[in-house]
């Protein structure tokens, strides 16, 4: 919001909020279908005959304003997220400045143009149409009316701009209306509609100029009008993606009055940096003109052009949970991005099918790419790259050698790279996938890259919560789930430290037995026999612990029989109830996956990892960042290797050393 919000700042539907304000197109879109419904029965039935013609010619332009605003929220869509891809990876970057969770959410309401445009489209063009007595549909193209729509935006619609742009500038106007635009110093391509209502008001007087002249002239065409919109939209956002998408220089050298024609991302970037330059729309010659043009916008555009990917130092491998976890990427939609993932809560997704299921599609034939780029203390680049597989996937044997196969190939990549540090995040270190990552290790034994699976910052994570939230008087936990490296390793820490460990199955006890005296053996601190704090339940001690850690495999009836009040610690890197909370029971507790909130001092993060809060990351993508910042030569990706109370000891401290600190609030 400007820094003194001035009058007609809100637009009308605010007090609806972000999920209702569609409600205000919910008349007109029920009325087109409707009509539409209406129309097929009357095709169906060969009612219709050459008096009812232009009834139709005018009901079809009714009907086609629905798609048409669908489109333009897809055009946003496109360019939001080839924009985060690009800025990823830093070539031809502009600006290096991050952007956080603030500028996110205030640019959430990118939408509000549409709805605007939409109210304006439905209730008026019955209005127009009779008022230019169009009694036959409009075509396709019409030569003069394009022509028309060409210079009337050169002209009248690109001089107004530049003035009343100025004027916006003016301290008046600026502190009341424009200063929340430029809130955004590293724009994304919808930062471009981010204006108080007053502003949107005029900036459509301006753009339908064109357009309304062209249907009075008796000139319009489907390109002329529904064109100019889309042209506007592009090059909206083609000004704020913060990226060069032109790359081929020699074409302003080769002709170079398009310069001034068409303006180029760097150009207007140094509007939103310098605020006193580079006022035009879309078109610099009035800047030339006016003398408000920048003088280092050519050298900022080649500075551009010569910008290369950047090498980072860490790289942690994600993926995809559920189908619909990919709007939820970085690289999908924004909003949904920058808040914890919730399966359950997001029902309208469904409604994108369509899309869902061709991203499904598209997945199987590409590689890992870049989602998210970091840094931490202005030195370290971190990296987040997603392979493109869902967690139901990793569960299919026919899927595992294919998954292998692109996390190899993402290793090798990174160790082409230089990346010093491979973390393994979620089901990428799964034991019966890759024994951890121990696999690659024995298939590229000269590997340079160290590869981290996180287990030791999990085994610390989760021992630190149980002491935090266990209550006062009980030292007893319940195990339940597959037991992996990480469950070994808590028991013998929680039994080290007098804790009783409760295991439910006898083949789960004595297999966990067995290796608890085996990591004795080779714990050499260990003096006693810590394997008699392992138990098997009795109706008494299975009543009383109130505290269980679960694993994958944790499942509902287990959840069902456990006492009230519990509570459900996961170890697991995914927990065990997000594909089924429905059944998640309001007289228990659920904790988060182990993870820690991150210090001030990692910058350019506004989207939350999987369902994690905002601002903090998981342990495996945590550990990667430790190993990377202590210089630590030791790869850590063997179910078979023992962690010992020294190896958790040694990266707790140095995670807290390093700013991060435990998130234990529950779910």
């Amino acid at each position: 919001m400007a820094s003194k919000p001035g009058i007609v700042t809100d637009w009308p539907w605010k007090h609806l909020g972000s999920r209702f304000k569609y409600i205000v197109l919910a008349p007109w879109v029920v009325d087109s279908m409707y009509t539409a419904s209406k129309m097929m029965i009357r095709s169906t039935l060969r009612e219709s005959d050459s008096r009812d013609i232009s009834w139709d010619d005018e009901t079809r332009m009714y009907l086609i304003i629905l798609p048409f605003l669908w489109s333009r929220i897809i055009h946003a869509q496109i360019w939001t997220s080839y924009s985060r891809f690009r800025t990823a990876k830093a070539k031809n970057r502009i600006i290096d400045k991050p952007i956080e969770f603030e500028q996110v959410d205030r640019e959430s309401n990118w939408d509000d143009n549409i709805i605007f445009m939409g109210v304006i489209f439905y209730s008026s063009y019955k209005w127009v149409l009779t008022a230019a007595k169009l009694n036959s549909p409009i075509p396709f193209w019409r030569t003069d009316g394009v022509v028309m729509t060409i210079l009337l935006h050169m002209g009248p619609v690109e001089f107004l701009y530049y003035w009343f742009h100025r004027a916006l500038h003016h301290h008046f106007l600026y502190s009341r209306y424009h200063s929340h635009h430029h809130s955004s110093i590293v724009t994304e391509p919808v930062t471009s509609v981010i204006h108080p209502f007053g502003e949107h008001i005029i900036y459509f007087l301006l753009f339908a100029i064109p357009i309304l002249t062209v249907i009075f002239t008796g000139t319009a065409s489907v390109v002329a009008v529904g064109g100019y919109i889309i042209y506007i939209d592009f090059m909206n956002y083609l000004g704020h993606c913060n990226f060069e998408l032109v790359t081929i220089s020699y074409v302003f050298n080769i002709f170079p009055f398009l310069k001034y024609i068409f303006y180029t991302p760097s150009f207007h970037s140094l509007h939103h940096t310098q605020f006193r330059t580079n006022y035009s729309l879309f078109m610099p010659i009035y800047d030339l003109i006016y003398g408000t043009m920048d003088t280092s916008s050519d050298e900022l555009y080649d500075t551009s052009l010569r910008r290369r990917d950047e090498q980072p130092e860490v790289v942690h491998l994600s993926h995809a949970t559920t189908l619909d976890s990919v709007y939820h990427l970085r690289l999908g939609v924004a909003s949904l991005a920058s808040r914890p993932y919730n399966p359950s809560t997001k029902w309208y997704l469904m409604f994108a099918w369509p899309l869902t299921y061709m991203w499904k599609v598209l997945f199987g034939y590409t590689n890992s790419f870049v989602g998210e780029r970091n840094t931490f203390n202005g030195r370290l680049n971190i990296q987040t790259w997603v392979v493109p597989k869902y967690a139901y996937q990793y569960k299919l044997t026919s899927q595992r050698e294919k998954i292998n196969v692109l996390i190899e190939n993402a290793i090798l990549e990174a160790e082409k790279a230089g990346v010093k540090v491979i973390s393994l995040g979620l089901l990428n270190q799964d034991e019966e996938l890759n024994n951890n990552g121990k696999v690659y290790l024995e298939k590229h034994s000269t590997l340079k890259i160290r590869i981290v699976d996180g287990s030791s910052l999990t085994v610390a994570l989760v021992v630190n919560h149980i002491i935090k939230i266990i209550p006062h008087g009980t030292n007893q936990v319940i195990m339940r789930g597959k037991f992996t490296k990480v469950a070994y390793t808590v028991a013998l820490i929680l039994c080290q430290k007098g804790s009783q460990v409760v295991v439910t199955n006898m083949d789960e006890f004595e297999k966990l037995n067995l290796k608890l005296k085996a990591m004795m053996m080779e714990a050499t601190s260990l003096t006693l026999d810590i394997s008699s704090n392992l138990i098997l339940p009795t109706t008494s001690n299975h009543a009383h612990s109130q505290v269980w850690l679960v694993g994958d495999g944790f499942s509902d009836e287990d959840q069902t029989n456990a006492p009230a009040g519990t509570f459900f610690v996961p170890f697991s890197q995914i927990p065990p109830w997000i594909g089924n909370l429905k059944n998640m029971r309001k007289d228990c507790v659920y904790f988060n996956t182990p993870a820690m909130t991150v210090p001030s001092t990692i910058k350019n993060i506004h989207s939350c990892e999987d369902w994690l809060p905002r601002r903090v990351m998981s342990a495996s993508r945590i550990c990667g960042i430790i190993h990377a910042m202590e210089n630590w030569d030791s790869h850590e990706c063997d179910s078979d290797s023992l962690l010992t109370l020294e190896d958790v000891e040694k990266v707790w401290v140095a995670s807290l050393r390093h700013g991060f600190r435990p998130s234990i609030a529950p779910v």
